[in-house]
């Protein structure tokens, strides 16, 4: 009874991790005081470590051969990632004018979800199950994580550095370069000598990144939850963001589907734009926004548009890989 509960919670996206991303923020909510930058444990050391083991990691897994490979389908590349870093900002910039019943106080987060790069493992995964174009797919969720690093904070710059200071683009760079380009690209040196010795474990740890993902999400709405940022909505309001989030992921696969269909892309091609073009990466979003927004407050106010849309992606985009998969049997 179990198992059968557990592999249809999983069938449509809700897995251990997404229940683990709950759970932290339910934690803190109930204990802030461990998780606020006053509690005395070195979170911030901490954190930063398990970002550049992340990345490095990352950079090990990436191999140079394949990435070099895929440059040759430019047509789907370039759909995709201008898809995640123009056509989306520009669709939510855009929406943001004609949407007043968004709180100001999540715009902030709903402008930060639209200049994330895309998620690797989970359009991947989804691209595989749906039968797209499974080269193509890790080429561009692969790129789009390293265009991330500097697109995402020029974007942010542009469309909203005032809601939370004025955003220092260099500076930013700087610090993430440190914590994510470096990293990723000593992994990327050492894929050749390390790879092969880690092969078998690398998959285990996913645990690891997740693992410092909800240490990130637990510390920022500890402190949001410490400082009663929260207090101030109401359900109503939260409910209004986390549908103004569903409308615009379905607006971005309608445009993807129409834009693909008219370029007469094979279904393989169609299947693999709509769904690392329409996703965005809860990973990047955590790790980036450490960066941008140093305040835990404002980052645990920022990530939850951006963990409701990570929720809806995940579960419509399973249902959706599913019904793909069963129609190419």
């Amino acid at each position: 009874m179990i198992n059968r509960l557990a592999q249809t919670l999983q069938r449509v996206g809700i897995n251990g991790f997404l229940l683990g991303l709950f759970a932290a923020i339910g934690l803190a909510a109930i204990f802030p005081e461990v998780g606020s930058a006053e509690s005395g444990i070195p979170w911030k050391p901490m954190i930063n470590l398990g970002i550049a083991f992340v990345f490095f990691f990352y950079g090990v897994k990436l191999n140079p051969v394949q990435l070099r490979a895929g440059l040759s389908n430019w047509r789907l590349h370039l759909l995709i990632q201008l898809s995640t870093f123009l056509i989306f900002p520009v669709i939510v910039l855009l929406l943001m004018q004609v949407m007043p019943w968004i709180d100001p106080d999540f715009r902030l987060g709903i402008s930060y979800l639209s200049a994330l790069p895309s998620t690797v493992s989970a359009s991947v995964v989804m691209v595989s199950i749906a039968g797209g174009n499974l080269p193509g797919a890790i080429f561009n969720a692969s790129i789009s994580s390293l265009l991330g690093v500097i697109l995402t904070p020029a974007w942010m710059g542009f469309l909203d550095g005032g809601a939370a200071g004025e955003i220092d683009f260099w500076s930013t760079l700087g610090e993430l370069t440190l914590k994510v380009i470096l990293p990723v690209t000593l992994g990327i040196l050492a894929h050749g000598w390390l790879f092969p010795k880690l092969k078998t474990i690398l998959p285990k740890l996913k645990y690891v990144d997740q693992t410092v993902i909800m240490m990130i999400v637990f510390t920022s709405f500890a402190e949001s939850f410490s400082q009663r940022i929260f207090s101030a909505y109401s359900i109503s309001t939260l409910l209004t963001v986390s549908v103004t989030v569903l409308g615009i992921f379905i607006l971005i696969w309608l445009i993807l589907e129409l834009i693909s269909r008219s370029l007469g892309f094979s279904i393989e091609d169609r299947i693999t734009t709509l769904f690392c073009g329409s996703k965005k990466s809860l990973v990047h979003a955590v790790v980036i926004g450490k960066v941008i927004f140093p305040d835990a407050a404002v980052l645990g106010l920022v990530l939850l548009p951006v963990m409701l849309y990570h929720i809806q992606q995940l579960i419509l985009g399973s249902i959706i890989a599913g019904y793909f998969g069963r129609r190419n049997v």
